[in-house]
Parts: structure tokens; C-alpha cells; sequence
């Protein structure tokens, strides 16, 4: 069996990975930007079941608040492609043009398509490693061994069916994943993902478990990756309790240095997933000295409802 060690995984983390002794072993290869002038952004994502022989897949876009393009595929036949040498599951494909550093999303539709670029400004940083919350936490034991995150520079074109040209130039994130998914191992959690106009960006994931609290949580102070020691958060919803209304997040990195924030929503998405429920917002965010970021948001609903960490 190949070696499965957190070096060969973080290594090897775009190529094809197998792990035959967890059912629900998986790769999944994540997108997200915006752009703040064109009002447009967009999320996306393939998710590969090795062992199931199921792939998963989303391309969402949106402009000034509503749906430009939406398709979403959660029970798709196996492919044994990955990210790298390149992979195209109903239309959308994901190639790695320079090893955890650029890659290429296109999504071909008969009345769209868009080709965008994500650069990365920085080097990815690994937000399970860099949490070091070990083996037994809950993140790393049900959704995920190794997890780099890293900001980008995103630029392309998309073109609509009535022949319209929006071009992107702003940034977005992406992420890797390779280990076990099994979302139900969660009660609910809840993400921020802002990138800020002063070089600042995060990660910050908070799991609710029947066993506790569990975090992903790392932040880039626009010179390095830092730990986060300390998350505190606060989510407003709206009246369905699943959708958000408002944000508020307080982090403390490993400097003692304290990093706050306010979100709102400019656009939401549900992906629905059997069990699971994905709720995706881009948000504008803003730092406790006015500093304007922009930037996704994610909260997951385990079924049946257990609740919203509220």
C-alpha cells in the first residue's frame, strides 16, 4: 500500500491518492472568488469517493446578488483523474498548470462558459497541521488528514449565452483535501474565509460534535501562516435558522495579536448533500478598523436537525 504519511499526502495532495481501509475515503479540490467590480464571484468543487466510486461536483455563478450559472451534480459516476494531470466531471474541469501553486476552473455549458486562473499569492498553508489539534479531533478524525488553503489572484473571462464578456480581475481562495469525508460526523459547523485589502486572510472553521468543539484555524498576516490560539464567533440568522444574516469573529493568534471582524452576505447557495446541508455565502467583510475584505462563508447542517450551534 502507498504510503500514506502526512509528507506523501501534502506532497502528492493534487495527484490520485487511494486509501482502500476507509469507506469514505476522499479527494476534493475546492475554488471560490470575487470580483468587486464586476459584482460577480462564484464557488466550485469536485469531490471524489475512491472506495464508493461516486464524484461530486458544483459551478456556481452569480452577479449583483443572483444566479448566473448554476449546476450541481452530487452522485456523479468515478473517475480516476485528479487535479493533476487535469479532470472534467460534467462539464466542469480542474487542471493544476503549476504544481499547489496555479490551476485553471473552465466550465463548458451549451449557453456559457468561463475560464478563470487562480495564482497563488502566497504558499498554501496546511489548516489541519497548522492547528495541531491531533489525531483524535474531530475535523481531522471525520472529514480531513491533510487540508492546504491558500489566496488567490483570479483572472479569466466568462461569456453568457446572450454573448455578454464579464472579466475577472480580483482574487479568490482554494483548498486540497485528502482523508476520510464523512460529513455526518458533524452537528454543524460554520467557516469564515475572508480575504482583506490590508494582505490579511484566515481560516476559520469551527466544528460542532457530540464530542466536543473541534477547529481548523490558521491566518495570514500577509508575511506568514500563523496559528490561531483562540476563535470566538458570533452568527446571527435569519428566521430559517440555516441561512446568515450577520457575522461577527474574534481571533487571537499565536503573537496574541487580536483580529476582528463583521460579515454580511452578498449572495447564497445550498447544496444539499443526503444528510448534509451546505449553506455557501460570498460575504463582504470588514475588520474592526474599517479595512474591507471580501470573501466566503460556510455553514454546514447535519440531518435530522440537531441544531444550529446557536
Amino acid at each position: 500500500m502507498t504510503d500514506l504519511s502526512i509528507e506523501y499526502m501534502s506532497e502528492n495532495i493534487e495527484r490520485y491518492i487511494a486509501n482502500p481501509d476507509i469507506l469514505k475515503w476522499s479527494q476534493s479540490f475546492y475554488f471560490n472568488f470575487y470580483d468587486r467590480k464586476q459584482k460577480t464571484g462564484g464557488f466550485f468543487r469536485i469531490g471524489v469517493y475512491e472506495n464508493l466510486k461516486e464524484i461530486n461536483c458544483f459551478a456556481i455563478f452569480f452577479r449583483d446578488g443572483k444566479p448566473l450559472f448554476t449546476r450541481l451534480n452530487m452522485n456523479m459516476p468515478y473517475t480516476h483523474d485528479r487535479l493533476d494531470p487535469g479532470m472534467t466531471v460534467a462539464g466542469i474541469t480542474m487542471k493544476s498548470t503549476k504544481s499547489q501553486q496555479t490551476a485553471i476552473v473552465k466550465v463548458e455549458a451549451e449557453d456559457f462558459h468561463a475560464e478563470l486562473e487562480w495564482d497563488l499569492i502566497h504558499p498554501m498553508g496546511d489548516s489541519v497541521a497548522l492547528s495541531k489539534n491531533g489525531s483524535d479531533d474531530a475535523i481531522a478524525r471525520e472529514l480531513t488528514y491533510a487540508h492546504p488553503e491558500g489566496f488567490c489572484y483570479v483572472k479569466g473571462d466568462i461569456r453568457l449565452r446572450t454573448g455578454e464578456v464579464i472579466t475577472i480581475d480580483d482574487k479568490g481562495f482554494r483548498d486540497l483535501s485528502a482523508g476520510p469525508r464523512n460529513w455526518t460526523g458533524l452537528i454543524h459547523y460554520r467557516l469564515a474565509w475572508p480575504i482583506f485589502d490590508n494582505g490579511m486572510a484566515c481560516v476559520a472553521v469551527h466544528g460542532i460534535t457530540e464530542k466536543g468543539d473541534s477547529y481548523m484555524k490558521i491566518l495570514h498576516d500577509g508575511e506568514r501562516w500563523l496559528a490561531i490560539d483562540k476563535v470566538e464567533e458570533t452568527i446571527t440568522y435569519e428566521e430559517d435558522e440555516m441561512t446568515l444574516k450577520h457575522s461577527y469573529w474574534k481571533l487571537t493568534d499565536e503573537l496574541g495579536r487580536v483580529w476582528e471582524f463583521t460579515g454580511k452576505p452578498l449572495f447564497r447557495w445550498q447544496f444539499p448533500f443526503d444528510s448534509f446541508n451546505f449553506i455557501e455565502q460570498m460575504m463582504e467583510y470588514r475588520l474592526a478598523d474599517g479595512t474591507v475584505g471580501y470573501g466566503m462563508s460556510e455553514l454546514g447542517f447535519s440531518f435530522p436537525w440537531r441544531g444550529n450551534g446557536n
